[in-house]
C-alpha cells in the first residue's frame, strides 16, 4: 500500500517518538527504577497482639554466635533452656520463688510451723500465705497504715502501732482490739503469751518505766525505772522466762557491759561486748545469745558474736564469728543452726549507718553454733536485700523479705 508523501512523514515522525520513549523507559528502569519491596515476614510470639510496638522479649539461653545471632540446635534436635541455679541451696547460685506481689510486714511462722503470717501494705489486710504462694486472708478487717507488729508466740494476736503513735492489741481468733496507751512502746510478748513487757515513757522522765502487763493490755506492773536511759533499755523476754529486758553502759569507745533484767531483782552476770550498736537474737532454748556490733577495729563495720546468756554462764564461751552483718538479718533453726544474710560488701562505717548496705546484694550463711563453722550456702539467682529471715519447722525452707520491695521468697533449703 502507497501512502501520501505527507503521511509518510508523519509516520516517520511517530515512529522516531516511538523509539526515544521506548529507550527512555529501558534507561530508567535499568538505571533508575528501585526492585520491588520484599514481602513482610510478621514473628508471632505468644505475647503478640493486634497493637503496634515491638514484640515483647522472650528469655532465652544467652548463647550467640559471633555475629550476634542465636545458636541453633542440630536438624531434629530440641533445644533445652539452661539452668539458672540450683533448685537446692548447694553452696552455689540459688533458684528463689516470689510468694507474693503487694509489699508486707512483719511476716512471721504460723503456729502450724508452715504457713506464712504477714501483713499487706497495699490493702491493709493480714494474710496466711503456703509455701506454694497460696494467700488467705486472716480477717476481713482492713488496719490502715500499720507501721510496726509485733506477733505473740501462738500467732493469733499483734500488737500493731500506727504513725500517730495509736496503738491496739488485735484477737484474730476472737475478732476483737484492744486500745493501749500513746506512751506505751518496744513491745515483746512473754514465751506462752500471757503477759507483754514495754517500756512507758511518760512525758516526765522519772516517771519512764519498764514495765509487764498482761496480754489484754490490763494490770500492768513496774518492773525498773527508766530515768533518761530508755535508748539504752531493750525490752525482750527470754524464751527460757529467765528475763525480761537486756540495757547497755558504756566501759569505753569500743566496750559496753549488757546486763539482764529479771522480774525478781535478780542480780545476774554482765556480758561484756566489744563494740557499739548491740543488736540482738536469743538461740530458741533461751541459753545463748547471738548479737552484732562495730567498733573501730574493724571499720565500723557489724560483726558477729555469740554468747551464753542463761544464769551462772552469762558471758561464758564468747565467740566471734568472723561474718559481717547484723543479727536481725539471723534466724536460729530448730537445729541449733544459724542462718544469715550477709551483704557481699560493706562500706567503712555501714555499723553506725547502716542504709550504706539498703540496695547490697546478700548471700546465705549458716553457722554451727557448736562448733562456730560457717559455710555459704546459696546465691540468691537476684539482687536481695534479705530480711525477715524465717525457717520451716521442718528446715525444709527459708522465707526472707526482700527489703527494697516488700515482697516474700523463698529458698529450697532441702
Amino acid at each position: 500500500m502507497n501512502f501520501p508523501k505527507d503521511y509518510k512523514k508523519i509516520f516517520i515522525a511517530l515512529g522516531f517518538i516511538l523509539i526515544v520513549f521506548i529507550l527512555g523507559y529501558l534507561l530508567y528502569a535499568m538505571f533508575f527504577k528501585s526492585s520491588p519491596p520484599a514481602p513482610a515476614i510478621q514473628e508471632k510470639s505468644a505475647t503478640s497482639s493486634s497493637q503496634g510496638g515491638l514484640p515483647a522479649a522472650k528469655s532465652g539461653t544467652g548463647q550467640t554466635t559471633t555475629a550476634g545471632q542465636p545458636l541453633q540446635g542440630l536438624p531434629g534436635e530440641t533445644e533445652q533452656p539452661i539452668s539458672q541455679g540450683s533448685p537446692i541451696a548447694a553452696g552455689g547460685l540459688t533458684q528463689t520463688a516470689e510468694l507474693n506481689q503487694a509489699p508486707s510486714l512483719a511476716a512471721t511462722l504460723s503456729a502450724d510451723g508452715s504457713d506464712l503470717q504477714y501483713y499487706n501494705k497495699q490493702d491493709g489486710k493480714f494474710y496466711s500465705l503456703t509455701k506454694d504462694g497460696q494467700a488467705r486472708p486472716l480477717s476481713d478487717t482492713i488496719f490502715h497504715e500499720v507501721e510496726k507488729i509485733t506477733w505473740s508466740p501462738d500467732k493469733n494476736k499483734a500488737i500493731l502501732e500506727y504513725p500517730d503513735q495509736a496503738k491496739i492489741i488485735y484477737d484474730f481468733k476472737n475478732k476483737k482490739q484492744i486500745s493501749l496507751p500513746k506512751h506505751w512502746q518496744d513491745f515483746d510478748f512473754s514465751p506462752d503469751g500471757s503477759k507483754i513487757v514495754l517500756k512507758s515513757l511518760a512525758d516526765d522522765p522519772a516517771n519512764r518505766w519498764l514495765a509487764v502487763t498482761d496480754a489484754e493490755g490490763a494490770a500492768a506492773q513496774r518492773v525498773a525505772a527508766l530515768g533518761d536511759k530508755n535508748e539504752t533499755v531493750y525490752p525482750s523476754w527470754s524464751p527460757n522466762n529467765q528475763t525480761v529486758a537486756m540495757y547497755t553502759e558504756g566501759i569505753n569507745y569500743d566496750q559496753q557491759r549488757v546486763y539482764f533484767v529479771g522480774l525478781n531483782n535478780e542480780n545476774f552476770k554482765a556480758l561484756t561486748i566489744d563494740g557499739r550498736g548491740f543488736e540482738f537474737k536469743w538461740a530458741p532454748k533461751g541459753d545463748r545469745l547471738l548479737y552484732s556490733v562495730y567498733s573501730s577495729s574493724n571499720d565500723l563495720k557489724p560483726e558477729l558474736w555469740l554468747a551464753n546468756a542463761q544464769g551462772e554462764n552469762i558471758g561464758a564461751g564468747r565467740n566471734k564469728l568472723d561474718i559481717q552483718t547484723w543479727a536481725d538479718k539471723c534466724v536460729f533453726s530448730a537445729a541449733a543452726e544459724i542462718y544469715c544474710a550477709v551483704p557481699e560488701r560493706l562500706e567503712e562505717g555501714a555499723g553506725l549507718f547502716p542504709d550504706l548496705a539498703k540496695n547490697t546484694k546478700d548471700n546465705l550463711y549458716k553457722i554451727d553454733t557448736q562448733t562456730g563453722l560457717k559455710k555459704l550456702i546459696a546465691v540468691p539467682d537476684s539482687n536481695f536485700t534479705m530480711s525477715d529471715l524465717i525457717i520451716s519447722a521442718n528446715g525444709y525452707y527459708l522465707y526472707f523479705t526482700d527489703a527494697n520491695t516488700g515482697k516474700i521468697n523463698k529458698i529450697k533449703l532441702k
